[in-house]
Protein backbone atom coordinates (compact mmCIF):
# COMPACT_ATOMS: atom_id res chain seq x y z
CA UNK A 1 0.00 0.00 0.00
CA UNK A 2 1.60 2.94 -1.08
CA UNK A 3 -0.12 5.63 0.69
CA UNK A 4 0.15 3.77 4.32
CA UNK A 5 2.86 5.91 5.61
CA UNK A 6 0.92 9.03 4.87
CA UNK A 7 -0.18 10.07 8.04
CA UNK A 8 -3.56 10.25 7.51
CA UNK A 9 -5.20 13.03 10.09
CA UNK A 10 -8.29 11.17 10.19
CA UNK A 11 -7.38 7.85 10.09
CA UNK A 12 -4.81 8.64 13.00
CA UNK A 13 -7.66 9.98 14.91
CA UNK A 14 -9.93 7.12 14.50
CA UNK A 15 -7.21 4.76 15.85
CA UNK A 16 -5.80 6.52 18.48
CA UNK A 17 -9.46 6.83 19.81
CA UNK A 18 -9.72 3.22 19.15
CA UNK A 19 -6.52 2.79 21.38
CA UNK A 20 -7.62 5.16 23.84
CA UNK A 21 -11.02 3.85 24.95
CA UNK A 22 -9.31 0.17 24.83
CA UNK A 23 -6.49 0.76 27.01
CA UNK A 24 -8.01 3.58 29.23
CA UNK A 25 -10.48 0.62 30.34
CA UNK A 26 -7.42 -1.13 31.86
CA UNK A 27 -5.76 1.95 33.57
CA UNK A 28 -3.82 5.08 32.95
CA UNK A 29 -1.40 3.81 30.44
CA UNK A 30 1.05 5.50 28.81
CA UNK A 31 1.43 4.14 24.91
CA UNK A 32 3.22 4.08 21.61
CA UNK A 33 1.63 2.41 18.19
CA UNK A 34 4.35 2.25 16.17
CA UNK A 35 4.68 0.93 12.49
CA UNK A 36 7.60 0.54 10.23
CA UNK A 37 8.40 -1.09 6.91
CA UNK A 38 10.77 -3.31 7.18
CA UNK A 39 12.76 -2.69 4.19
CA UNK A 40 12.83 0.60 4.80
CA UNK A 41 12.74 1.91 8.53
CA UNK A 42 12.40 5.57 7.64
CA UNK A 43 9.10 4.89 6.32
CA UNK A 44 7.02 4.99 9.77
CA UNK A 45 3.90 6.46 11.51
CA UNK A 46 3.52 6.41 15.29
CA UNK A 47 0.36 6.94 17.14
CA UNK A 48 1.21 7.78 20.97
CA UNK A 49 -0.62 9.51 24.02
CA UNK A 50 3.88 9.90 24.97
CA UNK A 51 4.46 13.59 25.09
CA UNK A 52 4.26 15.22 21.73
CA UNK A 53 7.30 16.66 21.93
CA UNK A 54 9.20 13.90 21.89
CA UNK A 55 7.27 11.87 19.76
CA UNK A 56 8.06 14.68 17.46
CA UNK A 57 11.72 14.56 18.24
CA UNK A 58 12.00 11.18 17.45
CA UNK A 59 9.90 11.31 14.14
CA UNK A 60 12.15 13.93 12.73
CA UNK A 61 15.77 12.57 13.90
CA UNK A 62 14.12 8.80 12.50
CA UNK A 63 15.25 7.46 16.15
CA UNK A 64 13.91 4.13 14.99
CA UNK A 65 16.91 3.48 13.27
CA UNK A 66 19.04 3.55 16.56
CA UNK A 67 16.10 2.36 19.03
CA UNK A 68 17.05 -0.40 20.71
CA UNK A 69 13.17 -1.62 21.46
CA UNK A 70 12.56 -1.62 17.82
CA UNK A 71 15.92 -3.46 16.91
CA UNK A 72 15.35 -6.11 19.09
CA UNK A 73 11.72 -6.72 17.43
CA UNK A 74 13.13 -7.33 14.32
CA UNK A 75 13.90 -10.73 15.14
CA UNK A 76 11.13 -11.16 18.10
CA UNK A 77 7.50 -12.06 17.63
CA UNK A 78 6.65 -12.96 21.52
CA UNK A 79 6.01 -9.67 24.13
CA UNK A 80 9.28 -8.71 25.81
CA UNK A 81 10.07 -6.00 28.61
CA UNK A 82 12.75 -3.43 28.42
CA UNK A 83 14.56 -0.57 29.92
CA UNK A 84 17.70 1.14 28.96
CA UNK A 85 19.80 -1.82 29.85
CA UNK A 86 18.52 -3.44 26.58
CA UNK A 87 20.96 -4.66 24.42
CA UNK A 88 21.15 -6.53 20.79
CA UNK A 89 23.57 -8.74 21.62
CA UNK A 90 26.07 -8.91 24.31
CA UNK A 91 28.34 -5.83 22.53
CA UNK A 92 26.42 -3.61 21.68
CA UNK A 93 24.14 -1.31 23.85
CA UNK A 94 22.73 1.70 22.08
CA UNK A 95 22.25 4.31 24.77
CA UNK A 96 21.96 7.51 22.98
CA UNK A 97 18.01 7.45 22.98
CA UNK A 98 17.42 6.50 26.47
CA UNK A 99 19.78 8.92 27.65
CA UNK A 100 17.23 11.74 25.59
CA UNK A 101 14.28 9.61 26.61
CA UNK A 102 15.00 10.02 30.40
CA UNK A 103 13.38 13.47 30.07
CA UNK A 104 10.03 12.40 28.96
CA UNK A 105 9.98 9.49 31.83
CA UNK A 106 10.79 7.00 29.33
CA UNK A 107 12.87 4.14 30.96
CA UNK A 108 11.40 1.35 31.08
CA UNK A 109 8.22 -0.54 29.43
CA UNK A 110 6.23 -3.77 27.73
CA UNK A 111 6.25 -4.13 24.09
CA UNK A 112 4.04 -6.51 22.12
CA UNK A 113 5.28 -7.54 18.56
CA UNK A 114 3.31 -8.07 15.00
CA UNK A 115 4.89 -8.10 11.59
CA UNK A 116 2.23 -8.57 8.64
CA UNK A 117 1.51 -9.95 5.58
CA UNK A 118 3.08 -6.11 3.55
CA UNK A 119 6.54 -6.60 5.75
CA UNK A 120 5.48 -4.20 8.03
CA UNK A 121 6.71 -4.30 11.75
CA UNK A 122 4.20 -3.21 14.29
CA UNK A 123 4.63 -2.52 17.54
CA UNK A 124 2.44 -1.66 21.00
CA UNK A 125 4.57 0.06 23.92
CA UNK A 126 3.00 -0.04 27.07
CA UNK A 127 5.11 2.48 28.95
CA UNK A 128 5.70 1.40 33.17
CA UNK A 129 4.68 4.21 35.06
CA UNK A 130 7.31 5.66 37.05
CA UNK A 131 5.19 5.96 40.04
CA UNK A 132 3.29 2.59 40.03
CA UNK A 133 5.73 0.63 38.29
CA UNK A 134 4.59 -2.39 40.24
CA UNK A 135 1.04 -1.60 39.72
CA UNK A 136 1.89 -1.08 35.90
CA UNK A 137 3.07 -4.04 35.23
CA UNK A 138 0.75 -6.02 36.90
CA UNK A 139 -1.74 -4.93 34.70
CA UNK A 140 0.63 -6.22 31.98
CA UNK A 141 1.09 -9.50 33.19
CA UNK A 142 -2.52 -10.13 33.58
CA UNK A 143 -3.53 -8.63 30.31
CA UNK A 144 -0.92 -10.01 28.08
CA UNK A 145 -3.35 -11.71 25.44
CA UNK A 146 -6.11 -8.95 25.64
CA UNK A 147 -2.90 -6.56 24.76
CA UNK A 148 -1.32 -8.52 21.85
CA UNK A 149 -4.91 -9.07 20.26
CA UNK A 150 -5.38 -5.06 21.28
CA UNK A 151 -2.44 -4.82 19.00
CA UNK A 152 -3.30 -7.08 15.63
CA UNK A 153 -7.15 -5.85 15.85
CA UNK A 154 -6.07 -1.98 15.63
CA UNK A 155 -3.61 -3.37 12.88
CA UNK A 156 -6.20 -4.38 10.65
CA UNK A 157 -8.42 -1.32 11.65
CA UNK A 158 -5.04 0.63 9.96
CA UNK A 159 -4.25 -1.57 7.17
CA UNK A 160 -8.39 -1.60 5.95
CA UNK A 161 -8.53 2.49 6.27
CA UNK A 162 -5.63 2.76 4.58
CA UNK A 163 -6.19 0.45 1.83
CA UNK A 164 -9.90 2.10 1.16
CA UNK A 165 -7.87 5.35 0.67
CA UNK A 166 -5.02 3.35 -1.76
CA UNK A 167 -7.60 1.59 -3.85
CA UNK A 168 -9.85 4.99 -4.63
CA UNK A 169 -6.27 6.82 -5.08
CA UNK A 170 -5.14 4.84 -7.51
CA UNK A 171 -7.98 4.29 -9.44
CA UNK A 172 -11.06 5.92 -10.34
CA UNK A 173 -12.69 2.63 -10.97
CA UNK A 174 -15.55 2.22 -8.04
CA UNK A 175 -13.98 -0.05 -5.04
CA UNK A 176 -14.93 -3.59 -5.91
CA UNK A 177 -16.98 -3.96 -2.29
CA UNK A 178 -18.82 -0.38 -1.25
CA UNK A 179 -18.24 0.09 2.42
CA UNK A 180 -21.87 2.00 2.92
CA UNK A 181 -25.28 0.64 2.14
CA UNK A 182 -26.87 2.33 -0.59
CA UNK A 183 -29.16 4.14 2.01
CA UNK A 184 -26.24 5.02 4.20
CA UNK A 185 -24.32 6.58 1.60
CA UNK A 186 -27.22 8.87 0.30
CA UNK A 187 -27.85 9.73 4.09
CA UNK A 188 -23.77 10.62 4.49
CA UNK A 189 -23.63 12.46 1.40
CA UNK A 190 -26.52 15.05 2.14
CA UNK A 191 -24.42 15.35 5.86
CA UNK A 192 -21.27 15.65 4.09
CA UNK A 193 -22.69 18.88 2.25
CA UNK A 194 -24.30 20.55 5.51
CA UNK A 195 -28.09 19.50 5.25
CA UNK A 196 -29.87 18.59 9.07
CA UNK A 197 -31.27 15.64 9.99
CA UNK A 198 -34.96 16.95 9.55
CA UNK A 199 -33.91 18.46 6.04
CA UNK A 200 -32.64 14.82 4.93
CA UNK A 201 -35.74 13.03 6.28
CA UNK A 202 -37.76 15.63 3.88
CA UNK A 203 -35.18 15.04 1.16
CA UNK A 204 -35.06 11.52 1.08
CA UNK A 205 -39.11 10.98 2.28
CA UNK A 206 -37.83 9.14 5.48
CA UNK A 207 -38.51 9.60 9.18
CA UNK A 208 -35.82 11.56 11.31
CA UNK A 209 -35.19 8.82 13.92
CA UNK A 210 -34.73 6.59 10.04
CA UNK A 211 -31.62 9.08 9.19
CA UNK A 212 -30.57 8.82 12.76
CA UNK A 213 -30.69 5.05 12.90
CA UNK A 214 -28.28 4.85 9.48
CA UNK A 215 -25.71 7.53 10.55
CA UNK A 216 -25.22 5.43 13.91
CA UNK A 217 -24.61 2.36 11.17
CA UNK A 218 -22.05 4.83 9.85
CA UNK A 219 -20.21 5.22 13.29
CA UNK A 220 -20.23 2.06 13.68
CA UNK A 221 -18.29 0.70 10.53
CA UNK A 222 -15.92 3.53 10.63
CA UNK A 223 -14.93 2.99 14.66
CA UNK A 224 -15.02 6.26 15.42
CA UNK A 225 -17.00 8.63 17.82
CA UNK A 226 -19.18 10.46 16.38
CA UNK A 227 -21.38 11.67 13.14
CA UNK A 228 -19.12 14.71 12.97
CA UNK A 229 -16.05 12.05 12.43
CA UNK A 230 -18.13 10.63 10.36
CA UNK A 231 -18.61 12.74 7.70
CA UNK A 232 -15.01 14.21 8.06
CA UNK A 233 -13.59 10.53 7.20
CA UNK A 234 -16.11 9.89 4.89
CA UNK A 235 -15.12 13.10 2.97
CA UNK A 236 -11.38 13.00 3.47
CA UNK A 237 -11.12 9.00 2.54
CA UNK A 238 -13.11 9.68 -0.77
CA UNK A 239 -16.30 6.81 0.37
CA UNK A 240 -19.43 8.53 -0.03
CA UNK A 241 -20.62 9.12 -3.61
CA UNK A 242 -22.86 11.94 -5.13
CA UNK A 243 -26.61 10.93 -4.19
CA UNK A 244 -29.19 11.80 -7.15
CA UNK A 245 -31.49 14.76 -6.60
Amino acid sequence: MSLFFSENQAIIDTVQHYFDSELNQLGDLKYAYMVLNKKNPADMVIISNYPKEWVEIYKENNYQQIDPVVIASFTRISPFSWDENITINSELNFSKIFNLSKNYKIVNGHTFVLHDYYNNLALLSILMNENHVHETEEIVAQHQEQLQMLLIKAHDKVISLYKEMDDNAASKKQVSKDIFSPRENEILYWASVGKTYQEIALILDIKVSTVKFHIGNVVKKLGVMNAKHAIRMGIELQLIKPAAG
